[in-house]
């Protein structure tokens, strides 16, 4: 919503600069993106007036002015414009003024031209960002002459009043009474504790009957509440006045002619939009606002023709339909330049139908972008009396006195308790009462008996705490004291939470930057990480209405999110990334039900230092944080998704039983699918199952008290056995009175056979009860051979 801010002067009188007012507007709960002055990009742009024109004497093309630019002496300037005479008032760009024309922008400068000395340049419509509607009786191919009252030397700003303020408002949802100057006025009203003035638009009409001209009939009354209507005969088609053309344009609207101008201005006065119909094309002078047919056809004012449905609301006559409700009218009802008679129009349109109608018809107006909010249903007759007295004042038209008004509405205004020791606890203040009614009452919220009464156009306010909110604002939120809330129980972490955050935390802490990815993807991406075609993976929940292909299914595994970052990083040239995520995926349950939404962790990886070492020790070091012990990594079984990964340097993570997730570097025929050139890692560890074998308690645990034994041992196996089979048989062997296994090498060459490898851990053993004996460590370390024997691992000879 743009303002003008010398619109809202007519309403409430403000002495404070235009940031006062954003700033003060925005505190208040009305929040200001920009404003912006329209004299800004006029400055150097002076009225010139002619003294005397002449032939260029090296070119007939061109003539020579001598100029009155308010100085002590006439500046020459030379044009090729023919328009201009003796005498005529012009906009001149001075020396040092950039002006644009088209995508070409330069500065003025003093130069010659043909060896005539030209200091300035007369401007058209288009050098002073203007057009055609601005001034009507411009010619917008040649320089602008001006037919106001102005004065050489006189800044163009002022002389053609492109010298308002324009302040652009973020209008939120709940506050369509907001999308009006009036609305805006209360607020500025209440914010800067200024009277609001707002008159009765009144106007006097012909005695003519309306209703025999006339007949309005509302069919679905749930869809449309009020229908108001009202006549003017003769009207007069042409420009404006300036002064609502200065309005329209600072409200960023486009002037086109006095009745088209007359709705526009009226809806952004009022926030309520208005039509005009041309009565000839209103067959049988009847308006009966109904559902379509199926199959009822309409072209619209933007000459598309499109095709209704029954759910859909018209504005009909005896014979077609003529305006799709709330949206936009038909071709033939707006207004022409032979128009004589015509119908105004001020409704009441149910917001959701609206709202439906503009999406299946892929309309959207500013009209309906004010109905679909909800509107006040007491405002019609007013802003239809507001539309009659302007045709009235502007001389365009003669208003019948007579209006229909087709009412079905019922409006209640909201009862909300009004308790100001509830509102000073909720907020956390101590206001007095009496400041309270007034804040109110200046917002229009009557306070009665305990109980505040809602204005019709506040439709947001419902409860308590809209009250609370209200007194709040205009109290000034930065006026409230930094308190706890009361009576409310602590809010704290959930475990579950406590936990994410802890994994969070410990993957920025190893060096990785947090990454956020979209939830939805592209069924290609099951493709592009080599996803089997049997997978239950690629069994994705579709999104009913999809920004596009890339984004129609909710993705079921995050490694190809990770891997379309990296792959962006690395076009991008980054020499390294270390990233991580915390997110969903969605796995589909049974049909017509929402998926299961697990969290996961992706950490990707790539750069000179990275390995899949390293990823390991990222995720290890997740795993110790998160009280995770007895963790096992294996060769990829049972993962859908180890076909992203190569095949050799992957694994699969448990705990336990207990399926943790995936990890390794990624096969390189996926990295040449995203384009990546170096090696990269991923791993995916699973949160919920994670959780599950987590133990966050920490234990105490005693100094030992007594010795430990060592024993190394050197196997040879097979190159095929993992080291992790071999460190479990061990474990399981020693049984309690293990304490560590540390592998301390792997050898492979000349002195092994081929296919096999050397492996020698260091078995420290400890009895917590006693000090443990040499043979009760070779007992041990027997049973340890004996197992790892069953391996098909020998002691190395």
């Amino acid at each position: 919503m743009n303002l003008s801010m010398r619109w809202l002067g007519d309403y409430v009188k403000l002495d404070v600069t235009p940031k006062e007012f954003c700033s003060a507007m925005t505190m208040s709960g009305s929040k200001v993106e920009a404003f912006e002055e329209e004299k800004k990009r006029l400055e150097g742009f002076v009225v010139g007036k002619i003294l005397s024109k002449r032939v260029h004497e090296n070119a007939d093309a061109l003539f020579v002015c001598s100029v009155d630019m308010g100085g002590e002496e006439p500046v020459q300037i030379v044009t090729n414009a023919k328009n201009v005479k003796e005498g005529d008032f012009v906009p001149v760009a001075t020396i040092g003024t950039t002006v644009t024309e088209g995508n070409q922008s330069m500065k003025i400068k003093a130069a010659k031209v043909r060896g005539v000395e030209s200091r300035g340049m007369f401007c058209g419509l288009e050098t002073l960002g203007l057009t055609q509607n601005d001034f009507p009786y411009a010619d917008p191919e040649s320089v602008f002459v001006l037919q106001e009252e102005c004065k050489a030397g006189q800044d163009v700003a002022s002389a053609l009043g492109v010298d308002d303020v324009s302040v652009e408002f973020e209008i939120t949802s709940n506050r369509p009474d907001c999308l009006s100057v009036i609305g805006l006025a209360r607020e500025a009203s209440a914010t800067f504790n200024v009277p609001l003035t707002v008159n009765k638009p009144e106007f006097t009409g012909s005695d003519e009957d309306i209703t025999k001209t006339l007949t309005v009939e509302i069919q679905n009354k749930e869809k449309c509440t009020r229908y108001c209507a009202g006549l003017v005969r003769n009207v007069k088609i042409a420009p404006s006045p300036r002064w609502m053309r200065e309005r329209l344009r600072a409200s960023g609207v486009r002037p086109i002619n006095n009745l088209v101008d007359i709705t526009n201005y009226v809806m952004l006065e009022y926030g309520q939009p208005m039509h005009a119909f041309d009565l000839r094309f209103v067959k049988g002078g009847k308006i009966c606002i109904r559902n379509a047919q199926n199959g009822e056809k309409i072209t619209t004012l933007d000459g598309i023709e499109r095709e209704l449905t029954d759910k859909m609301l018209i504005i009909a006559d005896s014979e077609k339909p003529i305006a799709v409700a709330g949206i936009m009218g038909g071709e033939y009802s707006g207004i022409m330049e032979d128009t004589v008679d015509v119908v105004f129009e001020s409704a009441y349109f149910e917001p959701v139908q609206v709202r439906q109608t503009s999406k299946k018809l892929g309309m959207r107006t500013d009209a309906s972008a004010r109905y679909e909010k909800g509107l006040d249903e007491t405002s019609m007759p007013v802003t239809l009396a507001r539309a009659l007295q302007l045709v009235q004042e502007l001389g365009a038209g003669e208003p019948v006195g007579t209006t229909i008004d087709e009412n079905y509405s019922n409006p209640i205004p909201n009862h909300i308790p009004f308790d100001s020791k509830w509102i000073n606890a909720f907020l956390g203040a101590d206001i007095p009462e009496s400041d309270m009614v007034k804040y109110l009452e200046s917002l229009e919220i009557k306070v009665e008996n305990d109980e505040c009464i809602a204005p019709s156009f506040r439709i947001d306010l419902a409860r308590p705490a809209d009250i609370a909110e209200e007194v709040a604002r205009i109290y000034g939120y930065n006026n409230l004291p930094s308190t706890v809330i009361t009576g409310v129980a602590k809010a704290q972490l959930t475990p579950e939470q406590k936990f994410t955050r802890t994994i969070e935390e410990t993957a920025v802490s190893v060096g990785c930057d947090g990454i956020l990815t979209y939830s939805f993807t592209s069924p290609k991406a099951f493709d592009k990480i080599n996803l089997p075609e049997n997978s239950p993976l690629r069994n994705a929940t579709t999104i009913t209405n999809p920004l596009g292909e890339d984004t129609s299914v909710m993705r079921t595994t995050t490694i190809p999110s990770m891997l379309d970052i990296l792959a962006f990083n690395y076009s991008k040239r980054n020499p390294k990334a270390w990233l991580y995520e915390v997110s969903k995926e969605y796995h589909p349950t049974e049909p017509d039900k929402l998926p299961t939404e697990p969290q996961v962790l992706t950490i990707g990886l790539y750069g000179s230092d990275a390995d899949f070492f390293l990823l390991k020790g990222m995720v290890e070091t997740v795993f110790d944080k998160c009280g995770v012990s007895g963790v096992n990594y294996i060769r990829p079984e049972k993962s859908d998704e180890k076909n992203a990964f190569h095949p050799n340097r992957s694994a699969e993570v448990y705990a336990g039983e207990t399926y943790l997730g995936i990890m390794g570097e990624i096969h390189p025929d996926v990295l040449k699918t995203y384009g990546i050139g170096v090696r990269a890692y991923v791993a995916k560890i699973q949160i919920p199952e994670l959780f599950s074998v987590a133990n966050n308690e920490i234990t105490y645990k005693p100094l030992p008290k007594f010795p430990a034994m060592t024993r190394d041992i050197s196997l040879v196996c097979d190159e095929t056995i993992p080291v992790g089979e071999l460190e479990t048989a061990i474990s399981q062997a020693v049984g309690k009175s293990l304490e560590k296994i540390e592998l301390f090498d792997v050898y492979q060459g000349e002195q092994i056979a081929k296919g096999k490898k050397s492996v020698s851990f260091s078995i420290i053993m400890r009895n917590a009860e006693e000090t443990m004996t040499a043979e009760q460590a070779d007992s041990a370390m027997k049973r340890v051979l004996k197992a790892l024997t069953k391996l098909g691992a020998n002691i190395r000879e």
